[in-house]
């Protein structure tokens, strides 16, 4: 099994930024992806960025494109979200996600996910 934890969601207003992390603890992989979703009051759960552990590959929601950079630490099997110029339609629930496979490209589904975290709030004021 593989537990996820995440932390850093907060209060930001408009223009600001945060920065989420995630732990992952348990069974950990040396291949596979993290993913960052999140859901919005009312909105399905949404892909918002991918990354390979090992690093070479990326992926991003057009939504959050320039914005906000995934990375980890491989070593802390931690991933990170830094999110920069936050709007209000960026308030969601915040969850990572492991997907066990490398495939060609990052997959956006949420059933490609085997594992979750349990979310964070993140809330941008106007």
């Amino acid at each position: 099994q593989v537990q996820l934890v995440e932390s850093g969601g907060g209060l930001a207003q408009a223009g600001g930024s945060l920065r989420l992390s995630c732990a992952a603890s348990g069974r950990t992989f040396s291949s596979g992806v993290m993913g960052w979703f999140r859901r919005a009051p009312g909105k399905e759960r949404e892909f918002v960025a991918g990354i390979r552990w090992s690093g070479v590959l990326t992926y991003y929601a057009d939504s959050v494109k320039g914005r906000f950079t995934i990375s980890r630490d491989s070593a802390k099997s931690s991933v990170y979200l830094q999110m920069n110029s936050l709007k209000p339609e960026d308030t969601a629930v915040y969850y990572c996600a492991v997907d066990r496979h490398d495939y060609a490209r990052i997959l956006t589904t949420r059933n490609a996910y085997e594992y979750w975290g349990q979310g964070t709030q993140v809330t941008v004021s106007s």
